[in-house]
């Protein structure tokens, strides 16, 4: 059976669908599907304050900052992010990679995402002040 997903987010190329959000988990943890194209402008290594993430490669490839690290994660690799620590990804393939995320606790959720891509798709070089006060509001910090 296919996954019924909540909501769709599409922040510039970057596609995220929503299978659980706070509403569905009492707060206590989002997923959503991933889709990352080929050498797309992707977030800024960053990392969350309250929130502890969960990746899990299910097609292509993923270069993902981890600390000081560059892992590289292929189909059925998962790793998990501790809050804390400064992480950021890119696709530098030539194939589409999707991805399967987690975050715990649910405050980076829809609402943080629907907020970014109200930025990054209104047009024009985004307003980076307002993209980082977005994201202090939800606890993410820029390294």
């Amino acid at each position: 059976m296919f996954p019924v997903f909540k909501e769709e987010i599409s922040i510039g190329e970057l596609k995220l669908k929503f299978l659980f959000d706070g509403q569905d988990t009492d707060g206590t943890l989002v997923v959503f599907e991933m889709l990352v194209p080929p050498n797309i402008k992707v977030p800024a290594p960053h990392y969350h304050v309250d929130v502890d993430e969960t990746l899990h490669v299910m097609e292509g490839t993923l270069h993902q900052i981890y600390g000081d690290e560059i892992r590289v994660l292929n189909p059925g690799d998962t790793l998990f992010i501790k809050r804390g620590i400064v992480h950021g990804f890119n696709n530098t393939g030539t194939v589409p990679t999707r991805v399967l995320c987690s975050l715990s606790q649910a405050s980076i959720g829809p609402e943080y995402f629907r907020a970014i891509a109200e930025i990054i798709n209104a047009g024009g070089p985004p307003d980076m002040q307002r993209i980082l006060g977005v994201m202090k509001q939800f606890g993410l910090e820029v390294k």
